[in-house]
């Protein structure tokens, strides 16, 4: 996915403000499964909705205002109850950002539930 930096994404300096970048890798996230036919919307009216449990994100390099930012995802786990992503974001090739994302399933009770053996196998044709 790319991702053009504004003005608004950034703080003073021009620099991309730190929490920005989590929504840049949720965004991607959501590109990824919707790319690939997990409809979240569509999975939420059908009981299985995703939260972030935990995000492990390193801070390599900045980006800027006017920038082109390319943002990776890759699922690299899937449990019953959890799935974890990979991800990366770069400008011109050179690493900014590099997260690990665990979500969730949970119910509309907010409470962690199984996924379906049809989620989970879509999931896994991806690791």
């Amino acid at each position: 996915m790319l991702k053009r930096i504004y003005y608004h994404d950034t703080d003073c300096g021009g620099v991309v403000y730190y929490a920005n970048y989590l929504k840049y890798l949720e965004e991607a996230r959501t590109e990824y499964m919707e790319s690939r036919g997990l409809i979240l919307k569509e999975l939420a009216e059908k009981g299985f909705l995703f939260v972030v449990r935990r995000v492990d994100i390193e801070y390599k390099s900045p980006a800027h205002y006017g920038d082109t930012l390319e943002i990776s995802s890759k699922l690299s786990k899937i449990k019953n109850v959890s799935v974890e992503f990979l991800q990366e974001i770069k400008r011109d090739s050179q690493l900014c950002v590099s997260a690990t994302t665990i979500l969730v399933c949970i119910d509309k009770n907010f409470r962690p539930c199984a996924m379906c053996e049809e989620l989970i196998n879509k999931f896994q044709n991806e690791i």
